[in-house]
């Protein structure tokens, strides 16, 4: 079994490895520069993970873990894009580095790259096949909860459920993807296969969660980014949602009122919304929930039919992933 570092270094070295054409630079060398930022791996290195419960043989499923790989940083590029996002993991995002047609074309490119990456495992054989069903459905899968994203920035009237499958569909899907086709292409049988689904699903759903809270009550020197963007743009997160459910009187009229401003002094804002939050409980209710979608997620964990040893490493991947400490 390999440890969760050193899978990283394995799928980095990887990376740095891949050759792409010479021509045209301009379409390739985004490509490169947006898989050269690193970021946690998290995709790839659940899969290598998934498979290593069954088989040692990681090397033999590299090109798939890439193309996931390949895969989540095309849709951070077209991403970074639609939300006019200038940085990326502290550097400039591909259409601030070059331009927008570039964005739109590399990123393209990435799509087909991942395609041609994954159907590389010919040794799979069958395996490969359901991998492959796997893959379709969480790629577009992807592409559905962006869509949501997008149309929630219009509405208030978001619902909670609603919520919760958008980020399933636009986060959680890839975690639970990876780990569902490393388990594939490891010949697990169906009931391992989709109980891993659902441990990476929920895994998903806390991890997305909790970034909702650490937006607006982390240390932004440990968040690595600043506190209150969310706010800011009204995005329509768990937080968001259960505060114009539970507010009510002034401290409803206050809250629907930040959100129809149109000018407004950024800190103001931030700090008006996250009193309502403090004044409502937001921030246990979003704790609560968070615990209790974790919990689900181990709990299909355990019934996984392999060594309980051979599973502590997904454990502590987990708890890694939500900085806990159990």
């Amino acid at each position: 079994m390999n440890s969760q570092a050193e899978l990283i270094a394995i799928v980095n070295q990887y990376i740095e490895k891949m050759q792409y054409n010479p021509q045209p630079e301009g379409l390739y060398a985004p490509i490169k520069y947006v898989l050269s930022l690193g970021g946690k791996r998290i995709r790839p290195v659940l899969m290598l993970m998934a498979y290593n419960l069954y088989k040692d043989d990681i090397q033999t499923i590299m090109p798939n873990a890439i193309a996931l790989e390949t895969y989540h940083n095309f849709t951070l590029l077209h991403d970074d894009l639609m939300d006019k996002a200038d940085m990326r993991r502290g550097n400039p995002t591909v259409h601030k580095k070059w331009d927008e047609n570039t964005a739109i074309l590399s990123g393209d490119a990435m799509l087909i790259i991942a395609y041609q990456l994954f159907s590389e495992n010919q040794k799979a054989g069958t395996n490969l096949i359901k991998a492959m069903q796997t893959f379709n459905e969480a790629t577009l899968g992807v592409c559905d909860g962006q869509q949501y994203d997008v149309e929630f920035e219009s509405r208030n009237d978001v619902k909670e459920e609603e919520y919760m499958e958008m980020i399933r569909l636009k986060t959680s899907l890839l975690l639970a993807c990876a780990l569902k086709i490393g388990a594939q292409l490891a010949g697990a049988d169906e009931e391992d296969c989709n109980n891993l689904y659902l441990f990476g699903e929920k895994m998903g759903l806390a991890f997305q969660l909790q970034d909702d809270l650490l937006d607006v009550y982390g240390n932004p020197a440990v968040f690595g980014k600043k506190i209150g963007g969310d706010i800011l743009c009204n995005k329509k997160t768990f937080m968001l949602i259960n505060a114009l459910n539970i507010a009510t009187g002034e401290d409803k009229a206050q809250l629907e009122s930040w959100i129809r401003k149109k000018e407004y002094n950024p800190q103001e804002k931030i700090q008006a919304v996250t009193t309502i939050y403090d004044k409502v409980g937001i921030k246990s209710i979003c704790q609560q929930k968070i615990e209790e979608i974790f919990e689900q997620s181990l709990q299909y964990l355990g019934k996984v039919k392999v060594e309980e040893s051979k599973k502590e490493g997904l454990k502590l991947f987990a708890n890694n992933l939500l900085k806990r400490n159990k």
